[in-house]
């Protein structure tokens, strides 16, 4: 693992603990978009099929990251908002169908549910905190219930669903099965078929340590057709390239998603940054997160005067750790640790602390003893 260190040279003091807002890349995306940004200024896009070639390996990549069936089910986005709004405006809707949510989403998986409103749709928000999340999810799923969509890891507490048990029921209920697997795509194993989902989407710019701009769709093969379609161009027909041809179809392919000219740039650096994860292999990956998000429970859990909002059993959880420190107004003690070069978020009536695989043990022990400091002043 320390092996990878090197792909990880930042600032000097620098303390950052918020992948799970936006994440440095590794050295290898900055050369290899450094060399492509060399390579347009010289030749521009004369090796354009070389660019190809990348970019179906970063749809291969993604398939494996999130053990698809195949290639056809990744579509690349812009973000997860958008591939969110693939699924909310494509479905056929009637007036009465309801939407499952938690109360705990992110606006981005809410937000989109709520603008079907004037066609008649209704969200329902369940509340997490219960002993029995899954339970309480399911058991709002009545007859009307078209969709539950659901975040794999809540971004304020970080408390981790069990995607395979809300898929099993999802089934049995007959309601599609929608993850938002921002928090957990890139920083623990993760597995479309065994979670039976519908669409699953994630952006690049957390767990995965790429680029803002790029992120990844999957669409069970089954309904692809189901969603109505509502961008159009040249690049989400079945024979782009075929310029002249007149007559056309959208492409059998999830790249029927995809109405225009590719994000290459962020492809570049997408692609080198999942070559890291693939080579380190994400269930070492996932144990070292676990190993340093533990640290940072067992530093916290010492001091005075911190409340954990998050999950204290390592299986509620993935990267996210969220406290409060008695005496210390949020946003005083979020502008303190961000004076000390502690980088994080103010999220959930807290403080956000997001660590990475990587995260130097340094890192950890420092920010502890900074937050020893503070607790006892």
């Amino acid at each position: 693992m320390y092996a990878f260190q090197d792909e990880f040279t930042q600032a000097p003091g620098l303390r950052y603990l918020n992948h799970a807002a936006v994440a440095p890349w590794p050295r290898r995306a900055a050369t290899a978009v450094t060399r492509f940004a060399e390579q347009n200024v010289l030749i521009g896009a004369r090796d354009y099929p070389d660019w190809l070639i990348l970019e179906r390996n970063l749809r291969d990549r993604l398939k494996r990251l999130l053990n698809a069936p195949s290639r056809d089910d990744i579509a690349l986005v812009k973000n997860t908002s958008e591939a969110l709004s693939f699924v909310a405006f494509g479905l056929d809707w009637h007036a009465g169908d309801q939407v499952v949510i938690s109360d705990e989403e992110f606006p981005s998986n809410r937000i989109v549910w709520e603008a079907l409103k004037p066609r008649g749709v209704e969200v329902i928000q369940v509340n997490l905190t219960g002993s029995d999340p899954e339970g309480a999810l399911l058991a709002a799923c009545g007859p009307r219930t078209r969709l539950m969509s659901i975040s794999a890891v809540q971004y304020a507490s970080g408390l981790r669903l069990d995607l395979e048990r809300l898929g099993q029921g999802c089934r049995q209920r007959s309601v599609l099965f929608c993850v938002d697997a921002i928090q957990q795509l890139g920083a623990l194993p993760f597995d479309v078929q065994s979670c039976q989902c519908a669409f699953v989407m994630a952006d690049g710019h957390k767990w995965m340590l790429g680029p803002e701009g790029l992120g990844v769709f999957y669409c069970r093969s089954d309904l692809r057709e189901r969603l109505q379609l509502h961008e159009y161009g040249w690049h989400m027909i079945e024979h782009a390239g075929d310029y002249d041809r007149s007559d056309w179809q959208p492409a059998r392919s999830a790249k029927r998603f995809e109405c225009g000219s590719p994000n290459m740039l962020g492809a570049v650096a997408l692609e080198a940054s999942l070559s890291l994860l693939e080579e380190i292999g994400m269930s070492a990956v996932g144990q070292a997160l676990h190993e340093r998000v533990q640290w940072l429970q067992d530093g916290l859990e010492q001091l005075k005067g911190i409340t954990l909002h998050s999950p204290r059993n390592p299986a509620r959880r993935a990267g996210i750790l969220t406290f409060s420190l008695a005496g210390w107004d949020n946003s005083a003690l979020f502008g303190k640790l961000k004076s000390e070069q502690v980088v994080c978020a103010q999220r959930g009536g807290g403080i956000r602390f997001s660590p990475h695989f990587y995260t130097d043990v340094r890192v950890i022990e420092e920010t502890l003893a900074l937050l020893t400091q503070m607790a006892s002043r």
